[in-house]
C-alpha cells in the first residue's frame, strides 16, 4: 500500500539558488512618499539645479551671437564652448550619479555649485577664445555634470506615480533659467558690458546655490545601498534601455541646433532687430514651461512617459524641417513658439523615460547617468556640426535645418523600436 501523503517526512527541497538570493542581504527602502513638504522640498531644490545648469545653456543663444560678433570667429568655432558645456553636463552623469547612490548626494552638490561659480566669474574677465572654452565650456561644464544627474535622481525617487510630472518640474528650471539670464543680458549688456553683466549671473547662480545646499536632502542613505560598480553594464543588455539610448543619442545631437541658431539665423537671415533676436530666446525657453509640464500631465495621468515621447519627438523633427521655410519676423515667432514647446518636451521626457525603465531604486542615479552620459556625446555634436554646415553653404542655414530635423525624426523611430520591446508589441500598455 503506498504511504499517505502526511507520513511523509521527506525534508522540503530549498528553493533554487538564483543571482539576486547569492547578493548580500540589503534593507529594502520604504515606498517613496510621492508628494509631502519634503519631497516637494527636493523638487523646489533640483529645479534650482536646472536653473543654474541648464537654464545658463539654453541662453546660449545670446553668447553665440556676442562671441561670433566680438571675436570674429564662426558659428562652428563658436559653438564649441556650449556644446563642451553640454556633453559635460550629460557625461559626468554616470559617475556624479553614482555618487548620489553611495550616500553622497550634499558633497557632490557642493563641489559642483563651487566649479559653476569658479566658471562664471572666471567667464566675466575672460577675452579670448580659448579662456571662454576652458571657463565657460570646461569649468562650467564640470559644475554642471555634478549637480544635474544627482538632482534629477534624487527627485525621481521621492516618487514614483508622479515621477513623470516631478521630474517635468525639475526640468522646468531650463526654462525659468533661460529666461531669467537672457533678461539680465538684454538688460544690462548695453549699459555694463560684458564682464559684470555675466557677474550678475553669477550673483544669481550663487544665490540658488545657498538655496539648494539648505534645502537638498537625499532620500537614501549610505545604510540603504549595497555593492554596485560605477557603471551598470548589464543595462545595455536590456533591449529596451539599449534602443532607448540609441533614440536618444539621434535626438540630442539635433534638438540643440534651434536653441545655438535661432538668434543668429533671426539676424542674419531675417534681418531682425537685436531686441527682437533677444525676445527668442526668452520665447523659446518661456513656451518650454508648459512644454515641460503638459506631456508630463498626460503620462502621468494616462499613457506613460515613453508613449507620449514618442509624438513629442517626431514633431520636434517635423517643425524642424519647417524652420527652413521660415522668411519673416512673425514666422520665426511662431517657429520659436511651437519648438520651444515640443523642444522642452524632448529634454524632460528623456529623464522621465529614463527613470521609468529603472525599478530599483539604488541603481538610480548609475542607470539615468548612463543615458547622460550617451547623450553627452550627443550633444557635443550637434552644434558643431550645424555651424559647419552653415559655413560650408556661405552662410545658409538649409542644411543645419534639414540635419537637426532628420536626427529627431530618426530618434523618434528608434523610440517606438524601444517601446515594442518593451511592451511585447502591445499598443494598449502605459509605459
Amino acid at each position: 500500500m503506498p504511504p499517505s501523503p502526511s507520513k511523509n517526512l521527506s525534508p522540503a527541497l530549498p528553493p533554487p539558488l538564483t543571482q539576486s538570493s547569492l547578493l548580500p542581504s540589503i534593507s529594502t527602502p520604504e515606498p517613496p512618499p510621492n508628494g509631502g513638504l519634503q519631497a516637494w522640498t527636493q523638487v523646489l531644490s533640483s529645479h534650482l539645479c536646472v536653473f543654474n545648469s541648464f537654464g545658463y545653456i539654453n541662453s546660449f543663444g545670446i553668447f553665440q551671437q556676442y562671441y561670433s560678433t566680438t571675436l570674429a570667429l564662426p558659428p562652428s568655432t563658436i559653438s564649441w564652448i556650449g556644446s563642451l558645456q553640454i556633453l559635460l553636463v550629460y557625461f559626468i552623469g554616470t559617475f556624479s550619479g553614482r555618487a548620489l547612490d553611495a550616500g553622497y548626494y550634499r558633497l557632490v552638490l557642493f563641489c559642483g555649485l563651487v566649479l559653476q561659480l569658479v566658471g562664471v566669474f572666471m567667464t566675466s574677465l575672460s577675452s579670448e577664445y580659448w579662456h571662454l572654452l576652458l571657463t565657460q565650456g570646461l569649468c562650467q561644464g564640470l559644475g554642471d555634470g555634478l549637480i544635474f544627474c544627482p538632482a534629477v535622481a534624487n527627485t525621481a525617487t521621492y516618487f514614483s506615480s508622479r515621477r513623470t510630472m516631478a521630474i517635468s518640474c525639475v526640468a522646468c528650471g531650463g526654462a525659468t533659467g533661460g529666461m531669467v539670464f537672457p533678461a539680465i543680458a538684454g538688460t544690462l549688456l548695453g549699459k555694463l558690458g560684458f564682464p559684470w553683466t555675466v557677474r550678475v549671473m553669477g550673483f544669481v547662480m550663487l544665490f540658488n546655490a545657498v538655496c539648494i545646499l539648505s534645502l537638498a536632502r537625499p532620500r537614501l542613505g549610505k545604510k540603504s545601498l549595497g555593492p554596485a560598480p560605477l557603471v551598470e553594464w548589464r543595462a545595455f543588455g536590456e533591449l529596451t534601455y539599449l534602443l532607448y539610448v540609441v533614440s536618444m543619442f539621434f535626438a540630442f545631437v539635433g534638438v540643440w541646433v534651434a536653441y545655438f541658431y535661432v538668434r543668429p539665423f533671426s539676424r542674419t537671415i531675417l534681418h531682425v532687430s537685436d531686441s527682437t533676436s533677444f525676445n527668442l530666446i526668452l520665447l523659446i525657453n518661456g513656451v518650454g514651461i508648459p512644454g515641460r509640464l503638459v506631456p508630463a500631465l498626460i503620462a502621468d495621468k494616462y499613457v506613460g512617459p515613453i508613449n507620449v515621447f514618442i509624438p513629442t519627438l517626431f514633431l520636434a523633427g517635423v517643425l524642424l524641417f519647417s524652420w527652413a521655410a521660415v522668411n519673416s519676423a512673425s514666422g520665426i515667432m511662431i517657429f520659436t513658439i511651437f519648438y520651444g514647446f515640443f523642444g522642452a518636451g524632448v529634454q524632460s521626457l528623456l529623464q522621465a523615460g529614463l527613470a521609468s525603465l529603472n525599478t530599483d531604486p539604488k541603481k538610480a542615479g548609475v542607470r539615468i547617468g548612463m543615458g547622460f552620459s550617451v547623450v553627452g556625446i550627443a550633444s557635443l555634436l550637434g552644434g558643431p556640426i550645424g555651424g559647419a554646415l552653415v559655413q560650408k553653404a556661405d552662410g545658409r542655414y538649409l542644411g543645419t535645418q534639414m540635419f537637426a530635423g532628420a536626427c529627431l525624426v530618426v530618434g523618434s523611430v528608434v523610440l517606438v523600436g524601444a517601446r515594442v520591446v518593451g511592451t511585447g508589441g502591445m499598443w494598449g500598455v502605459k509605459m
